[in-house]
Order: C-alpha cells, then sequence, then structure tokens
C-alpha cells in the first residue's frame, strides 16, 4: 500500500512513534525516525525495521531547536532522496498543577510538542509541495481536547497542534496535501508506565475499561498516510477508547 513511499517519523525510537515506524515498514514505505538521545532504543528500532527489508534510518535530533533540525533534515533528504510522509510524534510530559508549574517545564514542552513539529513541517513542506502530494499526520491527545488538571503545558502543546493542524491543511490542499490529527487517549508506553496496572482506576474512567495499545494508534496514522484517506484532511480523529464522549 505504501510501497515506494518514504515516512519520517519524529520520536519514533519508542512508544507510540516506534509502532508507527514498524506499521509504516509493514506496508511497505522507507522509515527515516528521529529520536532525542535514547541510543539503545533507536538501535533496537532500527534493526526492526531493516528486518522488515524496508530502507531505514536513524537520526538523532532535538526537535525544539529549529537549527538542529534543518540539519537534519537536510541530511536525511540527501540520503533519502525525498519524503512523502511526516509523522510529527515527538513529545514530551512535565506534568504540575498550574500553580506550582516554573516557567522552564511550560516553555520546553510547548518547544518540543508544539515549535518541534512546525520545525519539522517547515522543511518537509518544500518537498510535499514541490512533488504536489503528500501526507503530514501530527500526534496530538485528548488533553488538547478537553484539558487534564496538572497539564496545562501538555494540553496547550496539544491544543496548538491541533490549531496548526488545521491551518496546514487549510494552506496545504491546494497542492494536494493532506494534515491530520489524532488525539490518543491513554496508551501502553513508557509515559504511562508509572500508572499502575496499566491505569487501574484510570482505566474505569474509559468505556472501553483499557489502555489504548500503541499497535492500534499506529494503524489509525498510517490508514492516514495511505492513499485511501486521501479525502481526509484538517480532522481531529480521538481514539481513546469513548474517554472524551
Amino acid at each position: 500500500m505504501l510501497k515506494g513511499k518514504v515516512a519520517v517519523v519524529t520520536g519514533g525510537s519508542r512508544g507510540i512513534g516506534r509502532a508507527v515506524c514498524l506499521e509504516l515498514a509493514e506496508r511497505g514505505a522507507d522509515v527515516a525516525f528521529l529520536y532525542a538521545g535514547n541510543e539503545e532504543a533507536a538501535s533496537e528500532t532500527l534493526s526492526a525495521l531493516q528486518a522488515r527489508g524496508v530502507r531505514a534510518g536513524a537520526y538523532r535530533c532535538d526537535v525544539s531547536d529549529a537549527a538542529a533540525v534543518k540539519a537534519c533534515m537536510a541530511q536525511l533528504l540527501a540520503e533519502f532522496g525525498t519524503v512523502d510522509i511526516l509523522v510529527n510524534n515527538a513529545g514530551i510530559t512535565r506534568d504540575k498543577l498550574a500553580m506550582t508549574m516554573s516557567e522552564e517545564d511550560f516553555t520546553r514542552v510547548l518547544s518540543v510538542n508544539l515549535s518541534g513539529a512546525f520545525y519539522c513541517a517547515r522543511q518537509i513542506i518544500p518537498v510535499l509541495v514541490r512533488k504536489k502530494s503528500g501526507r503530514i499526520i501530527n500526534i496530538a491527545s485528548v488533553s488538547g481536547l478537553m484539558g487534564n488538571p496538572g497539564q496545562s503545558n501538555y494540553a496547550a502543546s496539544k491544543a496548538g497542534l491541533i490549531g496548526l493542524t488545521k491551518t496546514l491543511a487549510r494552506e496545504l490542499a491546494s497542492r494536494n496535501i493532506t494534515c491530520n490529527a489524532v488525539a490518543p487517549g491513554f496508551v501502553e508506553t513508557d509515559m504511562t508506565a508509572s500508572l499502575s496496572g496499566g491505569g487501574g482506576s484510570l482505566a474505569e474512567s474509559i468505556p472501553l475499561r483499557r489502555f489504548a495499545r500503541a499497535e492500534e494508534v499506529a494503524k489509525l496514522v498510517v490508514f492516514l498516510a495511505s492513499p485511501d484517506a486521501a479525502y481526509i484532511t484538517g480532522e481531529v480523529i480521538r481514539i481513546d477508547g469513548g474517554l472524551a464522549i
């Protein structure tokens, strides 16, 4: 389904990002992924991609650094030749109630989660415009739709990402480029591992009574990257087990 396509996934070494990388590879896409610093996880993901018979590359990059993103994308494009799909997945949390949250914790989360997505899209969009085709998928969150106590920084970053998604969808539609957002609820990843028993009482607040698997989110992302989603743009699709009903 995606044979011959090149995908770039930020935050691709672990969690949802890793699942997206592997699902893209299963569908035939070549995959380049960015990671923040976990060399062991990046190596494992790279090996898993190569085992699936696709071309793969791992690039260490702090997406909150505009100059670093520019240099990384230039190297990536020189090595892969083109890009067809961008998945902005890189994200961090620094949870704390607003009245005790530091300025650094607030701005750092926005810098990675929101500015990072903008910096990456800005480097890739000219390639997609020249091709007159492409897909951008941003990983948002239900926190950006409904808010969440202790996550003023995270929720603000994801709400901003939704606004960015809709704006890029309008700007790029005439060039046959779609831009959509996926808004997961609780997902079984390293980020949620500290929540007891896969969520414990948190799972009881979800109508489906469980956390999502990263692979389930990845399948939705890959659908939006596929030809089957050619007429979907500017959408925010929740995958949260009914959490935000």
